[in-house]
């Protein structure tokens, strides 16, 4: 499965539902996602570039065995966690990418992955997002469009 791309397929309301009480995110994790969203979404608006923090060597933990798996360690206007996964938006002129990890380095499953994204872009319909998995890090890919057409208007 490990660099393979997946169509992920369309998930009936229930089972979102369902993946975002797996994670029970506490109204901090809800708080801070809702910070990330608004700085996205306002990037997306105004055609600007969302960029990923600068790789800093001395943050990366002796587990790690590739830089994705530490990005988004200090705090940074597009990343936050939830649970024990860590989230990191970045963004082209009209793609999005979502990276999850879990906080401590360990593997985590595309399900998993899938769950935080339910959690992040809970109106975002399953089916407009492209997977690639991994055994440590999940990637989605959606358009601005989607996004912003997902959003109530992009607000």
């Amino acid at each position: 499965m490990n660099g393979s791309w997946v169509r992920i397929p369309l998930a009936l309301p229930a089972f979102s539902n369902c993946l975002i009480e797996m994670i029970s995110p506490i109204p901090d994790e809800v708080q801070r996602r809702d910070q990330v969203l608004q700085a996205v979404l306002s990037h997306v608006r105004e055609d600007r570039r969302i960029f990923l923090p600068p790789f800093d060597p001395n943050a990366s933990r002796p587990s790690d065995q590739f830089a994705l798996q530490s990005v988004g360690l200090e705090p940074n206007e597009f990343g936050g966690s939830v649970s024990e996964f860590r989230y990191q938006f970045e963004g082209e002129e009209d793609l999005l990418h979502l990276i999850v990890t879990r906080t401590d380095g360990s593997p985590l499953t595309p399900m998993e992955g899938q769950e935080v994204a339910a959690f992040l872009l809970p109106d975002l319909p399953s089916s407009l997002m492209w997977l690639k998995p991994g055994d440590f890090t999940q990637h989605f890919y959606f358009g601005h469009d989607e996004l912003l057409s997902s959003t109530a208007g992009g607000n």
